[in-house]
């Protein structure tokens, strides 16, 4: 065994030096010629790591800090004791996820998101473009609630539930649920309603939405099989009792009122949403009004955007961009709404109901494409984690538009797709890159395309 290896009551632990930053929230070590995808790592860094994932004939093995013995400049102490790496696995369990960069001053933690897009972009678009990621909201002129430490932004959050009853979040790849007292990326709506003080038996996940607007929190509850009213009602009893409950199901895709809604009300851009509790909505509480104004930012400065022009709204969900769209485009315009969840896309005809230059379509985006081809002037697309894909992209191509505004969570997928578009004649006009997601590896992108020439 190398003078770098040991064995301890955690498991087997490596000394290495940590590499380059990698999509995913890790950084790339090696040790003895194999690829170790390190967590909670800073490049530059010399450490000792606890592997967590270490199958023998594996091509790579994964590991968490757990000793820093060369520090990086940029290295801070971790905001939050149950997120931080070293001092989890010193009491013998792994940290939380959710906050996997929270060791990394926010500046350098924006720098190595830039990083990983300029790669992906490389990798799979040749495109050579490293775009900074901007800080949002509050946070762009540091100043926040907290000194400008990059915490209270989730107006969402999602929790699981420890085999006694009580509140907790999982593990990085487990299903191991670690019991939480605070969850300090959160909005004060969420940590008011102090769940980690109410017995959660019976229940299997807890989801909860705190509008930024400051309306009626909701509490999602997803019960266990044969859980019993009588132990809802229980829990209904520990909840402050301005705050709307209701049961999930998220196989039946079932929600029930227990008291109050089934759904909250968000604002952006002048407009007000109801979004069903299971539905998307962006997570940080500034992110609506950072994404529509760099989204119509781009359609209007590019002259895309004006009275009487047909656009379409892709992956719409409850509307934010298809209202702003339809206030463009006026009521001699069109706009088509393209969703598939279908309470999503409900919620998105309550939203427009009065707007009747607006079309709301609930399916998948292909097939929709498929059945109802015509032209537009403009689309925006917002697609899931996995992008639009191949398939996708040729149709939106074939549809002839002057310009596509793309907003993508994922490098990855959105660097694969601008590969796709730059097959079919198109090319990238203009990107910008947004930390919407502080002290987690995610970012968001907000891409123009235009046919190349």
């Amino acid at each position: 065994m190398s003078p770098d290896t040991q064995t301890t009551s955690t498991g087997l632990e490596l000394v290495v030096d940590v590499g380059p930053v990698a999509h995913g929230g890790h950084c790339v070590a090696r040790h003895e010629g194999r690829v170790v995808f390190v967590r909670h790592g800073i490049p530059g860094e010399r450490v000792r790591v606890r592997l967590t994932d270490a199958e023998e004939k594996a091509k790579f093995w994964r590991a968490d800090v757990v000793e820093v013995l060369d520090a990086s400049p940029d290295r801070v102490p971790h905001f939050w004791r149950t997120a931080d790496s070293a001092g989890s696995w010193a009491h013998g369990r792994p940290p939380v996820g959710g906050a996997e960069l929270g060791h990394v001053s926010l500046q350098r933690q924006r720098s190595l998101k830039s990083e990983v897009l300029a790669e992906q972009l490389r990798r799979l678009a040749a495109v050579e473009l490293s775009p900074d990621v901007e800080a949002v909201g509050a946070a762009s002129s540091g100043i926040t609630d907290d000194g400008g430490a990059g915490l209270g932004w989730r107006t969402r959050a999602s929790f699981g539930v420890t085999k006694n009853g009580r509140l907790g979040m999982h593990a990085h790849r487990s299903d191991q649920v670690i019991p939480v007292q605070e969850m300090p990326l959160a909005v004060d709506g969420i940590n008011a309603l102090r769940l980690w003080d109410v017995d959660l038996q019976g229940i299997e996940r807890v989801e909860v939405a705190a509008p930024a607007n400051g309306s009626r929190p909701l509490v999602l509850l997803a019960p266990a099989p044969g859980t019993r009213a009588k132990r809802l009602n229980s829990i209904l009893s520990q909840l402050p009792v301005d705050v709307s409950v209701a049961s999930y199901d998220p196989l039946k895709n079932e929600t029930l009122q227990l008291r109050g809604r089934t759904w909250v009300q968000e604002s952006a851009a002048g407009h007000d949403y109801r979004v069903t509790g299971a539905g998307f909505w962006q997570i940080h509480r500034d992110a609506p009004e950072t994404l529509v104004g760099a989204v119509t930012g781009f359609l209007h400065d590019g002259g895309f955007l004006e009275p009487g022009a047909a656009v379409a709204d892709l992956y719409a969900g409850a509307g934010l961009f298809t209202a702003p769209l339809a206030d463009a485009v006026g009521e001699t315009g069109s706009v088509l709404s393209v969703e598939g969840a279908p309470g999503t896309s409900r919620d998105a005809r309550k939203n427009l109901h009065g707007a009747p230059q607006v079309e709301i379509v609930q399916g998948k985006v292909e097939r929709v494409l498929r059945q109802r081809p015509r032209q537009f002037d403009a689309l925006i697309l917002d697609p899931p984690r996995a992008g639009a894909g191949k398939t996708v992209v040729s149709q939106l191509i074939d549809s002839k538009p002057r310009a596509i505004a793309y907003v993508s969570c994922d490098p990855s997928s959105f660097a694969r797709d601008i590969g796709y578009f730059q097959q079919g004649g198109w090319e990238l006009a203009g990107l910008r890159a947004f930390d919407l997601y502080p002290h987690t590896h995610h970012l968001e992108t907000v891409a123009l395309l235009t046919p190349r020439g």
